[in-house]
């Protein structure tokens, strides 16, 4: 399998994280990619480090931004720069299991589907196992996405050869989730891979740990990027809510697996 698969990786003051993301791409059994890396000008010692991984490694390209632009900028330099068949995003603070791109671009074309993702385990800021896996519905629909965002990003794949470069929203947070909207609205079915093939780091103060703030940014993908007006926005935030509390947990695994 020679296909090349263009990495995106937006970054931002991630000296903590950012060399064991590369060393997970860097140990893919798909040894065919090229990670880009998109600076979204840090000022800590991340630059250092992606400077020293891309001088033993030319499939390491580097992108700096000169001012900070927030993630969806940065991931729409890196997919404007891309020359692989396939798109994969993978953030600066997660990592990858050795075969997932094999397994993924295995069961793509097993399955014919131009997009698609993955089951993953969370673990916590110093990298230990919280024992949770989060799973998706084996067939995850547009209106479902509507309601719940199932696709852990650092999991995505998609085909830019059938699907094209897909533009990503330049706002600050849930361009992710928008993005598989679009794609959603295209293929109407999306099919993951039944297998853990990521890790999910869950940090302290962030947006995805707030509650309150991802419900202030859901709020806006409602009322601002489907431009739905307040009340219809609010009720959709009830639904999201609902799916939130009712029905993805059921997605939501215990296990027992020690992560190394």
């Amino acid at each position: 399998m020679n296909d090349l698969v263009s990495i995106i990786t937006p970054t931002y003051n991630s000296e903590k994280f950012i060399s064991a993301s590369i060393q997970s791409v860097q140990a893919q059994t798909h040894y065919n990619w090229e990670l880009i890396i998109i600076d979204d000008c840090s000022n800590d010692k991340t630059l250092e480090i992606v400077n020293k991984a891309l001088q033993l490694d030319s499939r390491i390209n580097l992108y700096s931004l000169d001012k900070n632009e927030g993630t969806g900028a940065a991931r729409n330099i890196g997919v404007a720069n891309s020359k692989g068949n396939y798109i994969a995003f993978l953030d600066s603070d997660d990592l990858w299991m050795p075969n997932k791109l094999e397994s993924q671009l295995n069961f793509m074309k097993k399955n014919n589907l131009p997009f698609t993702f993955s089951f993953y385990e969370c673990i916590d800021e110093e990298g230990l196992n919280m024992s949770i896996r989060k799973e998706a519905p084996k067939f995850t629909t547009y209106r479902k996405l509507f309601f719940c965002n199932y696709i852990g990003n650092s999991t995505a794949i998609y085909n830019a050869e059938i699907l094209g470069k897909i533009p990503i929203y330049k706002i600050r947070k849930r361009q992710d989730w928008m993005l598989w909207l679009t794609i959603l609205k295209k293929i109407k079915v999306a099919q993951p891979i039944p297998e853990v093939l990521a890790y999910y780091r869950v940090r302290k103060n962030s947006i995805s740990a707030s509650k309150i703030e991802l419900l202030k940014f859901n709020f806006n993908v409602y009322h601002h990027f489907h431009k739905m007006n307040y009340f219809v926005s609010l009720g959709c935030i009830l639904l999201f809510i609902f799916t939130q509390l009712i029905i993805k947990p059921s997605y939501s695994k215990k296990t027992q697996k020690l992560f190394n």
